[in-house]
């Protein structure tokens, strides 16, 4: 593991990707940490890039926001040359292009995830802008913890009704067993039809039925 990677995996955070057969789910956690203080209950880590697409952010926070700001731009770029939305092989290849060209100094570990014309796709990126394709993901320092669960609960080409309650149960138990991780967290699908941020009574709801 690089230097640069082991200091990102202690600066907190639990986000999750999933790949469903309708479409794919992004969570993540709220609580922004500078060490052992918490420096903000409420922080955003999930970013709606388009209708189609969008990223989650673990690491420097302004590092990450830099990267989310390059691709809301390139993507509407692409939108407006090309007629069509920006694919998320491509939206995550830019990132890549990116993180690689600051060799380590942007310090962020990124999930891009969307629907296109080619299905659902969830990538992960780490500082490096190594770039690689999951179904089941998770990053930041919670992640051993959400692991324990979807290793266990996620099902390859099942849908998004079903597999809500294993995403939701994985970040909880992080923010249960993580000091970084906690507070609250957000929940957001994208389908076919568009990306859409799950309510508080749904999120309320999902999680006393999980």
């Amino acid at each position: 593991m690089h230097e640069s990677t082991e200091k990102l995996a202690l600066k907190g955070t639990t986000t999750v990707g999933v790949v469903c057969t309708d479409g794919v789910i992004l969570s993540s956690d709220t609580r922004v940490t500078m060490g052992y203080f918490v420096a903000h209950k409420q922080g955003k880590k999930i970013y709606q890039i388009d209708d189609h697409i969008a990223m989650t952010i673990s690491g420097g926070v302004a590092d990450a926001q830099y990267v989310v700001e390059v691709l809301k731009v390139n993507a509407k770029l692409y939108k407006l040359n090309n007629g069509r939305p920006m694919p998320i092989q491509a939206a995550s290849r830019l990132v890549a292009n990116v993180l690689f060209s600051a060799r380590g100094g942007l310090l962020a570990q990124i999930l891009v995830g969307g629907v296109d014309s080619t299905g659902p796709h969830v990538f992960s990126l780490d500082p490096f802008g190594s770039l690689i394709e999951e179904k089941c993901v998770a990053t930041g320092s919670g992640s051993p913890i959400a692991y324990g669960v979807l290793e266990d609960k996620y099902k390859e080409g099942a849908k998004i009704k079903n597999m809500l309650p294993v995403v939701v149960r994985a970040v909880d138990s992080a923010m249960k067993r993580d000091i970084a991780s906690g507070d609250s967290f957000d929940v957001a699908v994208i389908t076919k039809e568009g990306y859409r941020a799950l309510s508080t009574e749904e999120k309320k709801e999902i999680l006393g039925g999980s």
